[in-house]
C-alpha cells in the first residue's frame, strides 16, 4: 500500500510538471536575457525572471490579460494566447535617457544618482552604425571626441579638447590601462562591434572610480551572452578606401554555461589624405558560468592589434587647397594590446552584492609621433623621435554592497590593487626639411639620420595603485536621497632613469571626496546637487621628460620629478523633467570646476609640443539634452553645452628675456563656448524596418593659441563659424538583412578637428581635416536567423 501511494504522487508531480510552460524574456536589440522582469495580472506580481531570464508557470488564462516590464525597458502587453516561448522587450528609449546607469558601480536608478550622466543604449549604437566611438561619444551634450582619423582622437568633456589627461577609459568598471600610463588615444585599444551600450559621466567621478577621471569617465559596457544562439556577418565600406568585415555569435550552450564574442577586421588603402594607410584587428570574447541562482563566474578575453600611418597636421597651403598632403609620410602609431579577467558574482541576503576581479593586462604603443616634429622657420633641418611605451599589469579588485531598513541605506565597499611594470624610451632622429618658397613653412619633411643611442627619455619603473573607496546612499525622507563618498589612492613608482643614472621612488596620495543628493518633486520631476574632488597625478612619460628651455628654472632640474598632482574641485546642479505624458525629456546640469597645476600640452616655439603644468584653470558651463518623442515613429534629440575654460594663474616661461611669461585670465586654446549635436529620426510604420535620420554637428569657434590673438572660425554648414556638419543615417531590414548607408558631411564642407599655433607672432596655423563627404554602406546578415537556429 506504501508503494502504491508513493506512485501515485509521483504521477501527480509528473502531471503538474506537463503543465508548465517556461518563457524567456530578452532584450530585442541584443537578445541578452532580462533578469528579475515581472509578470503582472489584475496589478499583482506573479512571476519575476530568473538568472536565465525565465519565467517558469503552471498556467496561464487564454483570455486574460498580463503585463510584461522590466526597469529601463517598454511595458509589453499580452493575452494568454499570445505568449510565446521567446518574449522580447523594447528598450524604455532610443536617445540617452536611459533608466539604468551604474555612476555607483552598480545598476541604479538614474533619478537616484546625483552626477550628470548618460547613457548610449544599445539600440542607439545599433542605429548609428558607427564606424568609430566619435560618431557616438559625440551625441552626448558637452562631451567632444575629436575625430583625428583612422580611429584615433582626443578628448574633451568639461575641458578644452584635446590630449590632456583628465579623462578615465574603462571596459566594464575596469581602467582600459594604469594610473601613470594614460594615453588620449586608448579607446583604440577597443572594440566597436563587442559594445552593448556606453556611459559617460561628466565631471569629477574619482570618488570610486579613481584618478583621472576628472572631466569625466567613460565606462565601454560589454556585450553578455544573448539568451538564444545568435550569429550575424556584416560587410561595410566607402569611397575613401576603408572596408570593414565585422561578426557577433553566442548563446547557452547548458543551462549554466552561455559564451558572447565579436569582433571585426578594417582596413584603409588610399584614402583621401596622404600617408593615411591602417589596420586593425579586433575581438572580444566573454565566458559565462551559473554556478547557482545567486552566484555567477565570468570572464572575458579582448585583443586588438593595430597599425596606422599618421599624417599629422598640415599647413595653411595644404588644407585650403585641399591636397591633405602630409609633409612627413614617415610618420605611424602601432599598438597591440590584451586584457583579460575573471570575476565572481554573488548576490545574498539583505540585497547584497559582492564581486571580486582578478586581472592582467599586457599594452605595447610604438610611435614616430607627427606632433613630435620640431622646426623653427627658415631652417632646412628638423628633429622628431621614435618611441615605445609598454606595459603589463596583475591586478585585483573587489566590491561589496548591502542595504539596511534603517532610513531604507545602502553601504558600498571597495577596493583595487594594481602592479604595472612599466617601459619607456625615446630617441632622436634628425630630418631634413624642404621649405616652400616663402620660406615659413615645410612642404616635406625625410629622415635624414636616425640616432637610436641619443635618448630624449628612457627609463623604466614598476607602478603600484592601491585605492579603497566608500560611498553611502540614504534616504532620510521619501523624495530626498543623499550620497557621500570618499576613496583614498595611493600611485607610488620605483624608477631606473638611464637618462642620469638615477634610481629611487616617488609616490602621490590623495583623498578624494563626494557629496550629493537628489529631490524627486514628483514622479515627473527631480533635482540633484554634488561637490566632488578630482586628482590626477602625472603621466610617467611627463614625470621624466627633459624641460624645455621656456620652462628651466634656477635649480637647474631636468626633469618633471617636482611636478605636482593636478586637483580639481567641482560644484555642480541639476535637474530632469519628464513632461507632456513623457514625450518630452529634459536633463540639464551647471558645474564649475576649479583646477589647480593642471597638465596641459602646450604648443612650443619650435612648433613641437611638451607639458607644462598650470597654475590655476576654471572650466564652468551649462550642459542640457532635450528629446521629444511625439509618437514610436518620430524622435528628436538635442544634447549641447554652453562653456568657457580660462586660465586663472598660468606660466607660460621663467626665462628673464621671454616677453611673455604669463596668460593670466587668457581664453584656454580648443575650448569653443557652444557644442550641440541635434538628430531627427523617423522609422515610419507604413515602411516596416526602415530608419532615416538627419544629425547636424555643431561647434562654435575657439582660440587656437594661449594668447588669443588667433580664432579658428571658418564658415561650415549654413554660414556658420567654426564646425557645422550634417550627416544622413538610411537603414532597411527585410528578414534576417539590413543594408544600411552613412552619408557623412553631407554638404562636404572644409573644416578641421583640430587648429592649433604657437603665441609667437610669427607662428604658422596648422590643422587636423576632417573627411569631405563620405558615403559608407553596409550589409548586416542575421545567420542565426537565416537558418533558423532560434
Amino acid at each position: 500500500m506504501k508503494a502504491l501511494f508513493l506512485g501515485f504522487f509521483c504521477l501527480l508531480a509528473l502531471a503538474s510538471n506537463a503543465q508548465q510552460r517556461t518563457f524567456k524574456i530578452l532584450n530585442a536589440n541584443t537578445q541578452e536575457p532580462i533578469i528579475g522582469a515581472s509578470l503582472s495580472h489584475d496589478n499583482k506580481i506573479i512571476a519575476l525572471s530568473n538568472e536565465r531570464g525565465e519565467f517558469v508557470l503552471r498556467s496561464l488564462q487564454s483570455s486574460e490579460e498580463y503585463v510584461i516590464s522590466s526597469l529601463g525597458f517598454q511595458a509589453l502587453k499580452l493575452k494568454g494566447t499570445d505568449f510565446n516561448f521567446i518574449i522580447q522587450l523594447e528598450e524604455a528609449s532610443t536617445d540617452l535617457t536611459a533608466v539604468l546607469v551604474t555612476a555607483s558601480r552598480q545598476a541604479a536608478v538614474r533619478t537616484e544618482t546625483p552626477v550628470a550622466i548618460h547613457k548610449i543604449s544599445s539600440t542607439l549604437l545599433q542605429d548609428t552604425k558607427a564606424i568609430q566611438l566619435t560618431e557616438i561619444i559625440n551625441k552626448v551634450p558637452g562631451v567632444v571626441m575629436l575625430n583625428y582619423n583612422n580611429e584615433q582622437h582626443a578628448m574633451g568633456i568639461r575641458q578644452p579638447f584635446g590630449t590632456s589627461p583628465y579623462f578615465l577609459y574603462m571596459e566594464d568598471g575596469l581602467p582600459l590601462r594604469p594610473l601613470g600610463v594614460f594615453n588620449h588615444n586608448a579607446l583604440i585599444e577597443t572594440n566597436l562591434q563587442g559594445l552593448n551600450s556606453i556611459e559617460v559621466i561628466k565631471g569629477p567621478a574619482s570618488s570610486l572610480y579613481g584618478p583621472e577621471a576628472v572631466g569625466g569617465a567613460i565606462n565601454l559596457i560589454s556585450k553578455m551572452a544573448p539568451g538564444i544562439p545568435t550569429a550575424s556577418i556584416g560587410f561595410q565600406a566607402d569611397e575613401w578606401g576603408y572596408a570593414r568585415t565585422q561578426f557577433t555569435a553566442g548563446g547557452p550552450f547548458s543551462k549554466k554555461w552561455a559564451l558572447m564574442t565579436g569582433g571585426y577586421v578594417a582596413r584603409q588603402k588610399n584614402a583621401w589624405a596622404s600617408n593615411s594607410d591602417f589596420d586593425k584587428s579586433s575581438i572580444n570574447i566573454r565566458l559565462d558560468y551559473q554556478i547557482s541562482p545567486h552566484t555567477k563566474l565570468w570572464s572575458s578575453f579582448a585583443y586588438n592589434d593595430y597599425f596606422s600611418q599618421t599624417g599629422g597636421n598640415i599647413d595653411s597651403l595644404g588644407y585650403y587647397s585641399r591636397s591633405y598632403k602630409s609633409p612627413a609620410d614617415f610618420t605611424y602609431r602601432s599598438s597591440f594590446s590584451t586584457r583579460s579577467r575573471i570575476t565572481l558574482e554573488h548576490k545574498g541576503s539583505n540585497n547584497s552584492f559582492s564581486s571580486l576581479t582578478a586581472f592582467y593586462r599586457d599594452n605595447s604603443l610604438g610611435q614616430n609621433p607627427a606632433y613630435s616634429i620640431a622646426w623653427t622657420a627658415p631652417s632646412t633641418s628638423a628633429s622628431g623621435q621614435i618611441n615605445s611605451n609598454s606595459f603589463t599589469s596583475l591586478g585585483i579588485m573587489g566590491q561589496h554592497s548591502r542595504q539596511f531598513t534603517w532610513l531604507d541605506s545602502k553601504i558600498i565597499l571597495g577596493f583595487l590593487f594594481d602592479r604595472s611594470p612599466n617601459t619607456y624610451w625615446a630617441y632622436k632622429i634628425n630630418l631634413t626639411a624642404t621649405l616652400r618658397p616663402d620660406k615659413k613653412s615645410v612642404e616635406h619633411y625625410e629622415i635624414a639620420q636616425l640616432l637610436p643611442t641619443t635618448y630624449l627619455s628612457n627609463y623604466q619603473a614598476i607602478i603600484w595603485n592601491k585605492a579603497i573607496y566608500a560611498q553611502w546612499d540614504i534616504h532620510p525622507l521619501e523624495q530626498l536621497r543623499i550620497s557621500l563618498g570618499g576613496r583614498l589612492d595611493d600611485m607610488s613608482f620605483d624608477y631606473s632613469n638611464y637618462m642620469d643614472q638615477s634610481t629611487g621612488n616617488k609616490s602621490y596620495t590623495q583623498f578624494s571626496p563626494k557629496i550629493g543628493m537628489t529631490y524627486e518633486a514628483n514622479q515627473h520631476v527631480g533635482f540633484y546637487a554634488n561637490y566632488s574632488k578630482g586628482f590626477s597625478p602625472p603621466a610617467l612619460s611627463a614625470v621624466f621628460r627633459l624641460r624645455p628651455a621656456a620652462q628651466a628654472i634656477s635649480t637647474g632640474e631636468k626633469f618633471y620629478l617636482s611636478i605636482d598632482p593636478a586637483v580639481f574641485d567641482n560644484y555642480e546642479v541639476g535637474g530632469w523633467a519628464s513632461l507632456f505624458q513623457s514625450k518630452v525629456f529634459l536633463d540639464y546640469s551647471i558645474y564649475r570646476l576649479n583646477g589647480q597645476n593642471e597638465l596641459l600640452g602646450i604648443r612650443q616655439p619650435d612648433n613641437s609640443t611638451d607639458y607644462q603644468s598650470a597654475g590655476k584653470t576654471l572650466h564652468e558651463g551649462i550642459e542640457y539634452a532635450i528629446s521629444y518623442r511625439p509618437n514610436n515613429q518620430w524622435n528628436l534629440r538635442l544634447g549641447a553645452t554652453n562653456a568657457r575654460h580660462i586660465f586663472v594663474d598660468f606660466v607660460l616661461s621663467q626665462k628673464a628675456s621671454d616677453a611673455l611669461k604669463n596668460v593670466n585670465n587668457k581664453e584656454m586654446p580648443q575650448a569653443p563656448h557652444f557644442i550641440a549635436n541635434v538628430e531627427i529620426s523617423y522609422k515610419p510604420n507604413w515602411v516596416k524596418g526602415a530608419r532615416v535620420a538627419l544629425e547636424w554637428q555643431r561647434i562654435s569657434s575657439w582660440y587656437q593659441n594661449q594668447v588669443n590673438t588667433v580664432a579658428y572660425s571658418d564658415a561650415g554648414f549654413a554660414g556658420l563659424p567654426g564646425v557645422s556638419v550634417l550627416n544622413v543615417r538610411l537603414a532597411y531590414q527585410w528578414k534576417a538583412y539590413q543594408v544600411f548607408m552613412n552619408v557623412m558631411n553631407l554638404s562636404n564642407e572644409l573644416y578641421a578637428n583640430s587648429a592649433s599655433r604657437g603665441n609667437n607672432a610669427q607662428d604658422k596655423s596648422t590643422y587636423t581635416p576632417a573627411a569631405p563627404r563620405t558615403i559608407n554602406m553596409g550589409l548586416q546578415v542575421d545567420i542565426s536567423s537565416l537558418f533558423k537556429l532560434k
